[in-house]
Parts: C-alpha cells; sequence; structure tokens
C-alpha cells in the first residue's frame, strides 16, 4: 500500500470517529445508540473489519471518558463492527451482508456479552442474559437502514467503490437489483422513524399519535418494499413470457 493511501485511510478514519462521537447521542437511550451502528457499517464498507473494530473502540472510549456512557459503549459496538467487515468481504461486496453483520454481531452478541459486563463491572442488579437483545436489535436495525440507504445510493453510481479505491481497499460493485430495491424501500422506514423522533423531540410534540406514527412508518415502508418486490418481480416474468 502506497504512503499517500495510509495517509488518506488515517484521515477518513478519524473523521468517521469524530462524526461518530459528534452523533452517536441523537436518540441515544441505555441499550440503544443507532448512530454508532450507521458509523460502524460505513467504515466497515469502505475500509474493512479491523479499520472498522478500531473505529468502534476509540469511538467507545471517547464516549464513555467524556459522556459517562458505560461500557455499552464498547459492548454494543465492536463486535457488530467486526462482523460487519467480515460479512462484506465473505460475500464480496453485499451491502446487505454488512448490516447483517453488524445486526448479529451487536444484536445478539453484543447484547449477550453486555450482562456480564454490566453486572460484574458496573454492578447494575435485576438484569438477564437477555435484558438488552432487545434494544440492542431494534438499534441496529434503524442504524443499519439509514446506512443500507446511504450506500446503496452510493453503490447506484459508482461512487462506493471509487471512494474504497481511494483509500486502498478492495473495490466492489453490489450492482442495483429488484431484491436491492426492494431493501432501499424497506429501509426508508429506518431513516423516517429518525426523522418523526427527532422532529418530535425538538418541539417537545408529546401526542401519542407521534410514537404511533414512528411505529408506523417503518412498517409502512416494509410493506410497500415488499408489494413493490411482488410487482416488480411479476413484470419482470411477463416480460420475459413475451420475449420467449
Amino acid at each position: 500500500m502506497r504512503k499517500s493511501d495510509v495517509i488518506l485511510k488515517l484521515v477518513v478514519l478519524s473523521l468517521l470517529i469524530a462524526l461518530g462521537v459528534v452523533i452517536s447521542p441523537i436518540l441515544r437511550v441505555e441499550g440503544m445508540c443507532p448512530m454508532a451502528h450507521l458509523i460502524n457499517i460505513v467504515c466497515s464498507v469502505l475500509m474493512g473489519p479491523w479499520y472498522s473494530l478500531l473505529c468502534a473502540t476509540v469511538i467507545g472510549i471517547i464516549r464513555m471518558l467524556t459522556m459517562g456512557i458505560p461500557p455499552l459503549a464498547l459492548t454494543g459496538a465492536v463486535f457488530g463492527a467486526f462482523l460487519s467487515g467480515v460479512f462484506y468481504r465473505m460475500s464480496k461486496g453485499k451491502i446487505l451482508m454488512a448490516v447483517i453483520g453488524e445486526i448479529i454481531g451487536t444484536g445478539i452478541i453484543g447484547a449477550l456479552a453486555s450482562y456480564p459486563v454490566m453486572t460484574l463491572l458496573w454492578g447494575k442488579e435485576g438484569l438477564s442474559w437477555l435484558f438488552y437483545v432487545p434494544s440492542f436489535i431494534c438499534g441496529t436495525l434503524i442504524g443499519g437502514s439509514i446506512a443500507y440507504v446511504f450506500l446503496r445510493k452510493l453503490a447506484s453510481n459508482g461512487m462506493l467503490a471509487r471512494m474504497q479505491r481511494s483509500v486502498g481497499s478492495v473495490g466492489y460493485h453490489d450492482q442495483p437489483s429488484v431484491v436491492a430495491d426492494s431493501l432501499t424501500i424497506a429501509a426508508l422506514g429506518g431513516i423516517l422513524w429518525v426523522v418523526i423522533k427527532v422532529a418530535s423531540t425538538a418541539f417537545g410534540l408529546t401526542a401519542p399519535a407521534w410514537n404511533t406514527a414512528a411505529i408506523a412508518a417503518p412498517a409502512i415502508a416494509a410493506a410497500t418494499g415488499l408489494i413493490y418486490y411482488f410487482c416488480k418481480t411479476k413484470k419482470v416474468k411477463e416480460a420475459n413470457a413475451k420475449a420467449e
């Protein structure tokens, strides 16, 4: 690797760390930090599992030292960051697999690892092995949805592969497909959830309707994505039948 590639990679890593520290407090509750998972997946796709692991570790340490965040800042980030990069490389550049790696690494492994850490090291009582699983999975689904939409847009115009090559990483071409488009539509639900939550918090909107809207948005987006998939698949089959 050229010296310029190493320097650029370190600059990008530093920027992602700084961005992760700044945006991680957004919508954060104990056991759920969607924006951290967004950074994990983006870093994994751009630079690979080891850089993503380093990025998540440094962000976690900074958050613990400066924001008083418990060790969840590490247990809820490092496993997903590493597996996201591993799954992405093993799948030869499938963005969906990077998201799945984050969900498994954080939502399951990280959640299970958090129980002994919070119980034995942090002295928290009343927990169980599965205590953090629901919130960790919800956090990864929201952050993963945002990351998926963002990275799919970059991949569709070839920008993602160019960015990967510019930092000395392998450039993959995850081409658009009916499945990818359907998942992008479904993933928009995660973005809508964040928008509704941020807006309701910023403007003090406490009516139950806002919570209902936040819950309904991902469900509607998922249903829309599913309908799009079946309709588009049907059209493709009909077109192929006519061509034959």
